[in-house]
């Protein structure tokens, strides 16, 4: 006969049958279970399975006729090896990748003819309006950040992109608290019951996009999201007229990860949605199953803005289509200092004034009790110290927004509408704990 070990969902610690209680009981943390749900919660953990993403086969784009590889050009930067596609008038004099000013024309070769394209919406005239913008309002921009810029290029690129769409089956299992605080006469009490969540369903997605260029900061590429694929079209060479292409350098196969990573992270936050009535929920296992189709091959429409200050590269990158502009502005260290002491010796004055009257007209020293309030040096010390936290924390907080380029974590807005269909939902009552504290005694 086989002796089953359950460890306690607390600590972790191997549980054991309390005969006094007829409970199953962690002799490391005193919690206790029922012998059903114990046995449920480890029958679900030992039935986890692994996540399995499964894309299928078949090839995405294909090769270009004779007659369209005659009305396209290409170039290969020499610093950076970006490859170039465009109309064969189009002529580019600077790299759009790396800011490079030398292109050498080549014959063209091995470019995939793409499935879909997104026309440009937006012109040069928006991309340069929309770097101004950006700047405005930046306090910790350096003062002479627009005077002395010089945009050394603007150039309109069609960046290759793969859309993946998929069919995602997972099971979750979250653990939950809710917490409920009360008082007895001599205690103040916090009474926290755990439970085992799970969700076991199925969701769609639609056009993932991963972007198929090496040189191309993923984390730009992500920030300019979305694009409007209502404005898809299918390929035809005429739209490189006046453009330039990348050849696409990340396969389909290397993209499936990133595109992966973020269909789990979607799973997980929209299956929590359906979690309420929680203090919190934390993710305790998952597995994501997905069933994937052939990806589009599809080319997007972005201006690239490289400008440089003080000797060094700053390059923002506007989505073609939406107009939406994301990049990396210098910050001027003199300015963050100097707005960390002011909003700091701001707060430092208000929160001494608030102190100076407490003292005054609560305690009743009176105005005249001077020696007695400076007394309570303490008071103003930790005060002090607070508001140069928080001035500085204030202004710290200003950073954020002159980098807006962050990776996509997840894939929520790519979810097919009411393709939500959850096969199981179960949310099961573990154990409980209660903390006390004794309360003051009254003098």
């Amino acid at each position: 006969m086989d002796i089953k070990e359950y460890k306690c969902p607390s600590c972790g610690g191997a549980v054991k049958f309390d005969s006094s209680s007829q409970k199953m009981k962690c002799p490391y943390c005193d919690t206790e279970f029922e012998i059903k749900t114990l046995e449920e919660y480890q029958r679900e953990i030992s039935e986890n399975a692994k996540d399995n993403f499964d894309w299928g086969e078949g090839k995405a784009g294909e090769a270009l006729t004779e007659a369209e590889l005659g009305d396209l050009s290409t170039g290969v930067c020499p610093s950076c090896a970006a490859e170039l596609v465009g109309d064969k008038n189009t002529v580019a004099t600077v790299c759009p990748c790396c800011g490079n000013s030398q292109i050498v024309s080549q014959r063209l070769s091995g470019f995939l003819k793409p499935d879909y394209v997104i026309p440009f919406k937006k012109d040069k005239k928006a991309a340069t309006e929309a770097l101004k913008k950006f700047c405005k309002g930046k306090r910790l921009l350096p003062d002479f950040f627009l005077e002395e810029n010089n945009v050394s290029s603007i150039q309109g690129l069609y960046v290759p992109f793969w859309l993946f769409d998929a069919e995602a089956s997972g099971h979750i299992r979250y653990k939950a608290t809710k917490v409920k605080n009360g008082s007895t006469t001599a205690y103040n009490y916090t009474e926290t019951n755990y439970y085992s969540v799970i969700r076991n369903g199925n969701l769609s997605f639609e056009k993932i996009p991963v972007d198929g260029s090496e040189k191309m900061d993923d984390a730009y590429m992500d920030a300019i999201e979305p694009f409007d694929y209502g404005q898809m079209k299918e390929f035809n060479p005429s739209f490189l007229a006046g453009y330039l292409a990348e050849k696409y350098d990340v396969g389909a196969e290397k993209s499936e990860e990133r595109a992966e990573k973020r269909i789990k992270a979607s799973v997980e936050s929209e299956f929590e949605r359906s979690v309420l009535g929680y203090n919190s929920v934390t993710v305790e296992s998952s597995s994501v199953s997905v069933k994937g189709r052939k990806p589009s091959y599809t080319l997007f429409p972005v201006w690239v803005l490289n400008s440089k200050y003080k000797k060094e590269n700053y390059t923002f990158m506007m989505n073609g289509e939406s107009g939406r502009l994301v990049g990396r502005l210098p910050i001027d260290s003199g300015k963050l200092w100097k707005y960390s002491f002011l909003y700091s010796g701001i707060l430092s004055a208000i929160f001494t004034a608030c102190i100076l009257a407490f003292l005054i007209f609560a305690d009743g020293y009176g105005v005249n009790g001077v020696e007695d309030i400076f007394a309570n040096y303490a008071w103003f010390i930790v005060s002090w110290v607070i508001a140069l936290a928080m001035g500085f924390a204030y202004v710290f907080s200003w950073r954020a927004s002159m980098n807006t380029a962050v990776l996509a974590s997840q894939a929520n807005a790519y979810v097919v509408k009411g393709s939500l269909d959850f096969k199981d939902k179960r949310d099961r009552f573990l154990y409980s704990k209660v903390t006390k504290t004794p309360k003051a005694k009254s003098r």
